[in-house]
């Protein structure tokens, strides 16, 4: 069995266009519907974000009417509960992409804030891609692509097909007139081709190695691409 590495945000805000802080982190069911998956696959799961801090959820995400029901938002709740990985995060300084069979970046509005200009995860995402690791990343997760910067100041993943969270869907969420920027548009001008599925139906994309999702419904048929391709 491998070792899986979840890189998540450390950010607990997104800083909105007029400077306010939008309070977020990762989003739960992002996080929890792959660890189960590949906890049941027999996987190990180390956590690493920027600075090696205690990944923050977002507490929106833990609502009834984001996990169609209290019943499940409480089952997702106990899982999180149950992660000790998240408890303790190494720092991105610190991983070896050698000792991985994977690397998953689960979204939330937090890699918005900290990871679309961590360098380190930058790094980190072009030697996955470059090394032909399996790499999955969910939701607002691809933020942390933009941040894939090679010497020649181009983007590492320019040409890759991925998806992402939608324009149509953060306008839906009711944040896209206050952001700053919008992840689609980001992507795309770093010469990303992203992918647009309907609003918040599942969607996968599969560009070799790299599988993407663009939303939380999307996670869970992330980690089964992942499953798949680690064999």
């Amino acid at each position: 069995m491998s070792k899986i590495l979840f890189v998540m945000t450390g950010a607990d805000h997104w800083t909105l266009a007029d400077g306010t802080r939008h309070p977020t982190g990762f989003w739960a069911e992002e996080a929890v519907a792959p660890y189960e998956a590949f906890k049941a696959a027999g996987h190990e799961i180390v956590v690493a974000t920027p600075g090696g801090v205690v990944p923050p959820v977002d507490r929106g995400s833990l609502a009834p009417e984001f996990n169609d029901g209290q019943e499940n938002a409480d089952r997702v709740a106990a899982t999180l509960d149950s992660m000790t990985e998240l408890r303790h995060p190494i720092a991105l300084t610190d991983v070896d992409l050698a000792d991985y069979g994977a690397v998953f970046y689960p979204g939330g509005h937090g890699p918005m804030e900290d990871l679309a200009v961590d360098a380190d995860s930058g790094r980190l995402l072009i030697r996955a891609l470059d090394s032909g690791k399996p790499l999955g990343v969910v939701c607002h997760g691809p933020a942390a692509l933009l941040a894939a910067t090679r010497e020649d100041g181009t983007n590492a993943f320019a040409g890759h097909m991925v998806t992402a969270f939608t324009n149509t869907e953060e306008e839906q969420a009711g944040l896209a007139a206050q952001a700053e920027w919008l992840l689609q548009d980001r992507l795309t001008e770093a010469g990303v081709n992203v992918q647009e599925g309907e609003p918040w139906a599942a969607k996968v994309v599969v560009d070799g190695r790299l599988v993407t999702g663009q939303n939380p419904a999307s996670a869970e048929p992330v980690a089964i691409e992942l499953l798949k391709l680690l064999g």
